[in-house]
């Protein structure tokens, strides 16, 4: 009998992951956030995860963010265990965030074969990265990276849409469209 279904969210610290759940989650956000130990550019930061759950097609999905700092990495492994599908999210204002968004990346789909999106936040701000060129950097299709506004519902129901569509046979083309 197959588990609840999961949806794992990652990326650095910022990247939007708590905003994007709380977005599409249907119940109130459980989060372990708490003040940094270090500067981090924000006020608070999460330690082992934030989840939330809505509703696809009748059933129960669970949605875990998961901390976006080295040294919560053990939970990355404990979160995408049976995960149906993994949001990767990149600021698409914060450039400088692009090689740490990757190596949790890669750390995270060389342990867990899990279908994956990555997506790119902040597109409501000037001066982003298109998810084009984000694509490119992270050597990846363009089907597998989408922009985003984290705070948009409506954008979150996109990006599973979109991570539902290469979970189906017909979408694992490992083709690029340049």
């Amino acid at each position: 009998m197959r588990g609840p279904l999961k949806l794992v969210v990652s990326g650095p610290v910022g990247a939007g992951k708590t905003t994007f759940i709380r977005a599409l989650s249907e119940t109130a956000v459980i989060d372990t956030d708490v003040a940094p130990s270090e500067d981090i550019g924000k006020d608070s930061t999460t330690v082992a995860f934030d989840y939330g759950t809505l509703h696809l097609d009748g059933l129960p999905l669970h949605l875990y963010g998961t901390p976006g700092q080295d040294r919560f990495d053990f939970m990355w492994d404990i979160l995408c265990e049976g995960a149906l599908g993994l949001v990767m999210l990149v600021a698409g204002d914060r450039p400088q965030d692009f090689p740490r968004a990757r190596g949790i990346f890669e750390f995270v789909t060389s342990r867990h074969a899990v279908p994956f999106i990555v997506g790119v936040t902040r597109q409501d701000l000037p001066r982003v990265w298109e998810p084009e060129d984000v694509a490119d950097y992270f050597r990846l299709p363009y089907a597998h990276v989408v922009g985003l506004n984290a705070t948009d519902p409506m954008d979150g129901a996109r990006t599973l849409t979109r991570l539902l569509e290469l979970v189906e046979p017909q979408g694992h083309s490992e083709e690029r469209a340049v």
